[in-house]
């Protein structure tokens, strides 16, 4: 795969994982045309479009049972990155270890992303298996096959367990029937605005309220009596000061918009900051 990606780096798209993540799932269903190019984290897929080993990353942000993934708040401001799509893809988890699905079997241990641990985690729970961390889903697979230990098992896609050697115990082990992943997809330039024409448009941003009262008040005022609609606010600490919270938002529509124009210039007037990480059309309708 990374020597199918490097042969053309513009058709490819990097993802952090191990073949046969969800990440993987992901990238190849949003870009079907596309080359995936697996990388160790979050940072190294994304590093992979600043130094153009890949024209575009796809990275997960938010999960439906789980909340957002940790960190990403960070990593896409800090990427200098452009948002130029969002892909939601039904998240479907299935037990895998060595060996034969015999009844009753059971397990000491099961490893996976704490993502996924946390969406089987009642699953889990009920067969008293031990959660145990690991840095995706599809590398835990990989690193119970090469444990050889009968007695651990991985909560992984179901295509990880044909592709690392594993007999699937139990399919659909997600807590809950719609756990749904959003992803965004990321490339080095913003969509042109004529891309975006005549299409429901989200725009995601982030920005940092001044240390004063009634700062947040004021910054959503303007979405509010611009009629814009605001559906993602998240806050967060950036920096040790603890001072002021900074946050992370998705609106329907687009700069270029009067609506939108002036409710981000009111936001901006009571921010320290106020970056716009990208437009893009909707894969799913809001509201």
């Amino acid at each position: 795969m990374r020597a199918a990606a490097a042969a053309d780096p513009a058709r490819a798209i990097a993802f952090q994982g191990s073949p046969g993540a969800n990440s993987h799932r992901a990238a190849t269903e949003a870009r079907p045309d596309s080359l995936p190019l697996p990388c160790f984290s979050f940072e190294d897929a994304l590093d992979a479009v600043k130094d153009g080993r890949a024209g575009e990353a796809i990275i997960p942000i938010e999960n439906s049972q789980h909340g957002r993934v940790a960190d990403i708040h960070f990593l896409l401001p800090e990427s200098g990155l452009h948002i130029v799509a969002e892909y939601f893809m039904p998240i479907n988890h299935a037990l895998m270890a060595l060996g034969a699905n015999a009844p009753g079997r059971t397990f000491e241990a099961a490893y996976s992303h704490p993502q996924a641990l946390g969406q089987s985690r009642h699953f889990l729970r009920s067969r008293g298996i031990v959660p145990l961390s690991h840095a995706d889903t599809a590398g835990a697979a990989a690193y119970v096959a090469e444990r050889g230990d009968p007695a651990i098992a991985a909560i992984a896609p179901a295509i990880a367990a044909e592709l690392y050697g594993l007999e699937i115990i139990e399919r659909n082990v997600e807590d809950s029937p719609d756990n749904m992943t959003r992803f965004v997809i990321l490339a080095r330039e913003p969509l042109a605005p004529e891309a975006l024409a005549g299409k429901p448009v989200m725009t995601t941003f982030i920005f940092e309220v001044k240390n004063i009262p009634a700062a947040l008040y004021k910054a959503l005022g303007g979405f509010a009596t611009n009629g814009v609609n605001m559906t993602k606010l998240e806050s967060y600490q950036h920096g040790t000061s603890f001072a002021a919270s900074a946050f992370y938002a998705d609106i329907i529509g687009a700069p270029g918009n009067p609506a939108v124009d002036r409710a981000l210039e009111e936001c901006a007037f009571h921010s320290k900051e106020l970056r716009i990480l990208g437009s893009y059309p909707q894969a799913r309708p809001r509201g």
